[in-house]
């Protein structure tokens, strides 16, 4: 396994380096290259040298306009901006795992695993808590639909608000007194 002077990555920094973005769970080029302790440079250029191990369902390209988004959502010091005038190489969890392979450096691979064991630790957290999002979408479902309900009570009450009703003719027994 890994040696003393090895240096174990918190699984909070993995997490924080994993985005969302055309609705697979990806990490960066500049994120994995810092990870490895490799420049973001020479990780690109390994990777479009071994081309062929990255078909798009392990590593894309963001498009400019994801670029930008992405850009605006996360990279938001002006330190991090410096160096983001490419779209960054996104890398889906067989993508990092293919990266080891190409990465054959003991850091890479150390980083590789606990990279890994993030993601599979976030499917099973995923998978076990399954149920719970079920409920959450059944009871979202529910409140819309009462949402909606309360909104036709409003609106008939809205109506009966408005619109003044004529004077109606009262009903029921008259009592005549005597003059």
């Amino acid at each position: 396994m890994g040696d003393n002077n090895s240096i174990i990555i918190p699984e909070e920094t993995i997490i924080n380096k994993i985005f969302l973005i055309r609705g697979q769970k990806v990490m960066v080029d500049r994120d994995l290259a810092d990870l490895y302790c490799v420049e973001a440079k020479r990780l690109k250029e390994a990777v479009r040298r071994n081309a062929d191990r990255f078909p798009e369902d392990f590593m894309f390209e963001m498009t400019h306009e994801e670029f930008q988004n992405w850009r605006t959502q996360f990279a938001s010091s002006n330190s991090e901006r410096m160096g983001l005038r490419y779209a960054p190489f996104c890398f889906t969890e067989q993508g990092v795992t293919m990266l080891s392979c190409i990465l054959n450096n003991k850091k890479a691979i150390e980083t590789n695993i606990r990279i890994i064991r993030v993601f599979t630790k976030m499917r099973e957290m995923l998978l076990t808590h399954k149920d719970i999002l079920l409920k959450l979408e059944q009871f979202e479902r529910q409140l819309v639909k009462n949402s909606e309900d309360i909104q036709v009570v409003f609106t008939a009450l809205k109506q009966f608000l408005i619109h003044k009703q004529k004077p109606r003719r009262q009903i029921g027994y008259k009592q005549y007194t005597e003059d």
